[in-house]
């Protein structure tokens, strides 16, 4: 699907969809709980699906579902009934099963390990660019606990793994993938002598990680975290190799998963940001279902834009960006990588150059997304610059409008949407479906706001 954006003034209130780094990591742990658990959200996603997709094949249930209550209106979700137990309590899941996952990578990386854990012999298979997604390091790590691994090369789909998986310690480096360290922890209740797991520096997208601990936390099992610093004397050598600094992470054997009954998967800020971004370049828009204490580390869209010289107000839930003199900053993106397309819309209508860092593992996403931003940025009369793994944009009084190849990745092609609002002449984004993956309904919530949107 191609669609033509026009310059527009948005108004009005936007409901953030429910986060989906949360909502995946919820999911997984429902589905291997004792007791069946209800996840409110509104909408879900083609990640989203993939996660459900695979835990169904594995063999629980999942079904959508409306939750009635006598103190407040009612609520859409997804109720999971989780794997059957063994007279022992573990989870037991099917075996010699095919689970497509889309092109989700953290679908994949996630359930690699939770199902030699389980353990069962699972085929995985995925679309697009996922196949070529590194998944080596992780590989490594569970075959050194236990797991059999088939898989034709290192950079290929179909993988096959079978468990069982043993427990102890694990290493993985900080700076790759912060999904292989979560996958592990995920699968953490299900190791017989619990995880140790060691990641060296440096350590990126750390808040992901406090992502899956904290829901963890809320199925009962506790995630100890502390840090090993050779500069006081801790240097250790593992795997073979010495190092000097790494975080480290302990779930204690014999946790089990207990289901907290109903859980509301809070709003996602990486999705909030792009209307942000909105607002900062103009558009009068009220952002509603966050949460200001979040762990996600895209809530720091709010500081970053603020640094830009945005005004941003919060009240509640509710959060609205209004920009008048934007000015270019420096933003170093190891902890927030997704939020370099919502920025980048500011970036391209402020005064100065805005500088990104930190930012080479966007080269592996949904496309080479620091590429796909320059591309994008210049196909519409912005200033773009990659140098090496940088990206540098310099701030136009007014973009020109033009053709985008969103490249297949969904945060491109938002990006380009939220762009067209400042530009002369219409923006027509070519291969513009691919927002479901992340956010089905943007392009409908756009035209609700007033946006002019048009298939081409």
């Amino acid at each position: 699907m191609d669609v033509i954006v026009s310059a527009s003034s948005l108004s009005g209130t936007v409901r953030a969809p429910a986060s989906k780094s949360i909502a995946q990591r919820l999911l997984i742990l429902s589905a291997i709980a004792n007791a069946p658990t209800f996840l409110a959200m509104e909408h879900t996603s083609a990640d989203i699906d993939a996660t459900v997709r695979c835990l169904r094949t594995l063999g629980a249930r999942i079904q959508p579902m409306e939750r009635r209550s006598p103190a407040g209106p009612a609520c859409r979700g997804l109720r999971v009934t989780p794997l059957p137990h063994d007279p022992s309590g573990r989870p037991v899941a099917l075996s010699d099963v095919n689970l497509d996952c889309g092109e989700s990578g953290a679908t994949l990386r996630f359930l690699v390990p939770v199902a030699c854990a389980l353990p069962t012999r699972a085929r995985f298979t995925g679309e697009g660019r996922l196949p070529e997604r590194p998944l080596a390091p992780l590989a490594r790590e569970l075959l050194r606990h236990g797991a059999t691994i088939e898989r034709k090369s290192a950079r290929e789909l179909p993988i096959v793994v079978e468990g069982p998986l043993t427990g102890g310690r694990y290493t993985i480096d900080g700076n790759v993938s912060s999904q292989f360290i979560s996958g592990l922890l995920l699968a953490s209740p299900l190791l017989e002598g619990g995880l140790d797991l060691h990641v060296l520096d440096p350590f990126e997208s750390k808040p992901y990680v406090s992502l899956t601990a904290e829901a963890l936390e809320r199925f009962g099992v506790h995630v100890l975290s502390d840090r090993l610093d050779g500069g006081n004397g801790d240097a250790q050598a593992i795997g073979g190799a010495h190092f000097e600094h790494a975080t480290r992470f302990i779930v204690e054997a014999r946790q089990r998963l207990l289901s907290p009954g109903d859980i509301d998967v809070e709003g996602d800020w990486s999705q909030a940001a792009f209307w942000l971004a909105a607002g900062a370049i103009g558009a009068q828009v009220r952002v509603s279902h966050l949460n200001l204490s979040s762990v996600q580390g895209d809530r720091a869209i709010l500081a970053a834009l603020a640094l830009m010289g945005v005004r941003v107000s919060r009240e509640g839930g509710v959060c609205e960006a209004q920009g008048k003199g934007l000015r270019g900053a420096t933003f170093d993106l190891s902890d927030m990588p997704d939020l370099v397309c919502p920025l980048a819309c500011v970036a391209a209508l402020a005064e100065g150059k805005t500088r990104f860092f930190g930012a080479r593992r966007l080269r592996l996403k949904e496309s080479d997304r620091l590429e796909s931003v320059r591309a994008a940025l210049s196909a519409i009369g912005g200033k773009a610059t990659l140098l090496g793994d940088e990206l540098e944009i310099e701030g136009v009084d007014e973009l020109s409008g033009g053709v985008v190849d969103a490249a297949k990745d969904h945060r491109v092609a938002m990006m380009a949407a939220i762009c067209a609002l400042r530009a002369r002449g219409p923006v027509t984004i070519l291969g513009a479906e691919c927002v479901s993956k992340s956010y089905p309904t943007f392009f409908e919530v756009l035209r609700a706001l007033g946006g002019r949107v048009e298939e081409a």
